[in-house]
């Protein structure tokens, strides 16, 4: 696959809201906290008050990782394991006891609804694609990246990665750190003999279950002078290797 860069990054987690603060957090990493969402005052209120923490976590994340132009000529990525679900289980417990639903509520709670949100407020109506898989989701929407760049090359790809502890209904069902965070990565083709390589290898049987979600291990290893990262439990390993 052609090599692709990240121009620029951002993140989100409660207690590390800016670049300096995170450089920190890669150096010396430690469990991220499971709760807290940023306030987004960017947004006009009628839409922030539509936002879900997840929502906030992605926009707050997306739109710190890009310009103005970018925020509204960029093709999109957003991914998350789980999404909206613990709206959908709230909605689902008052329909249980026969209440009346919220259609703005239910409204939010499709996949892609982190990204719908995103193009009305950036006014971008470029490719947007919405992942969720699994444990692998971070390598997945990277590889929709490197198909978006393949796609159209002039257009760099925002990929958006964010995620919230499940509902306890469901919390126990998945082995995972309990972290709410968000990163964002603008991603463009890399030039000659520098970006990052990018392969799907088979599984490991020595891999080990991360200590911290794969998006951030990943930011974590992108600021490090480690040449190699390999992430993911299942049958494949997303491997990524620094040229240059």
């Amino acid at each position: 696959m052609t090599p692709a860069s990240v121009r620029r990054w951002s993140a989100w987690s409660s207690g590390r809201e800016d670049a300096l603060a995170w450089r920190r957090w890669c150096a010396d990493p430690v469990a991220l906290e499971p709760g807290g969402c940023p306030e987004v005052r960017f947004l006009p209120p009628l839409l922030r008050r539509r936002c879900s923490p997840l929502a906030r976590i992605a926009l707050s994340t997306a739109f710190s990782c890009c310009g103005e132009e970018e925020l509204a000529g960029t093709s999109t990525v957003f991914a998350s394991r789980h999404g909206n679900i613990n709206e959908s289980i709230d909605l689902l417990d008052r329909l249980a006891q026969r209440q009346p639903l919220s259609p703005t509520v239910f409204s939010h709670t499709v996949h892609n609804a982190q990204a719908a949100l995103f193009s009305l407020a950036a006014h971008n109506g470029h490719t947007s694609s919405s992942i969720a898989a699994q444990a692998d989701t971070f390598g997945c929407a990277w590889l929709e990246a490197l198909a978006l760049l393949e796609r159209e090359p002039g257009r760099p790809v925002l990929l958006v990665m964010a995620d919230v502890p499940l509902a306890s209904a469901f919390a126990g069902l998945v082995d995972e750190p309990d972290a709410s965070y968000g990163l964002a990565l603008l991603i463009a083709p890399s030039s000659a003999g520098d970006g990052l390589a990018f392969a799907i290898e088979p599984a490991t049987p020595t891999a080990t279950p991360p200590r911290w979600p794969d998006a951030v291990e990943f930011l974590r290893w992108l600021l490090s002078d480690e040449r190699r990262l390999a992430l993911g439990l299942g049958p494949r390993r997303f491997v990524w290797r620094k040229q240059g």
